[in-house]
């Protein structure tokens, strides 16, 4: 194994087999590149794990992917970690920290559309489960991009067990930016 160089700071598992799976479609081997996806657990704990792999730590190279409501916990950090001040999303973006518009999942939606999202639902054994959702009254009146980000959020591992499929069935010119741009920054 290539010694890292590089630690990409993902909020939840089904970030990091979203970039694992783009990675894996454009023939990277990020790994051997010396580059480490690191799964946090939730954004909260993006100041823990700067202090252990940027410059309080071992003082490598970082870059990440965050959801549009975790940027200040992101900027704050990194910050405090004397890699800027008064970041904003560009900044944000020249030191490889990327910012879906709500999060990965409502960004390959968007990528995908719908019925392309249904289609890979589908092939996963739970459109039923997805077509019982759609019929429950808090959810009928809501748009299918909706329906399909609140099933994805629920079911245990959902998230996870649909984001390398849903990037396997992107069109390669359209992969959501923040995952094409964070994947081009490393």
């Amino acid at each position: 194994m290539t010694r890292t160089h590089t630690v990409v700071l993902v909020e939840g598992l089904s970030d990091k087999a979203a970039v694992e799976a783009l990675a894996g479609r454009r023939g990277r081997d990020l790994d051997a590149e010396g580059i480490s996806l690191v799964a946090m657990g939730g954004a909260t704990n993006i100041g823990t794990y700067i202090g252990r792999f940027g410059p309080p730590g071992r003082d490598l190279r970082l870059a990440g992917l965050c959801d549009a409501g975790e940027v200040g916990a992101f900027q704050r950090a990194l910050e405090r970690a004397g890699l800027g001040s008064g970041l904003d999303r560009s900044a944000l973006e020249a030191l490889g920290f990327f910012v879906c518009v709500a999060d990965l999942e409502d960004e390959l939606i968007r990528a995908l559309g719908t019925a392309a999202v249904e289609r890979v639902i589908d092939a996963g054994g739970e459109l039923g489960s997805f077509r019982t959702l759609q019929k429950q009254p808090g959810w009928r009146e809501r748009s299918t991009h909706d329906q399909l980000r609140r099933f994805m959020g629920s079911g245990s591992g959902r998230k996870i067990r649909y984001s390398g499929p849903l990037v396997a069935a992107l069109d390669p010119d359209l992969v959501p930016r923040p995952l094409d741009a964070l994947l081009a920054h490393l």
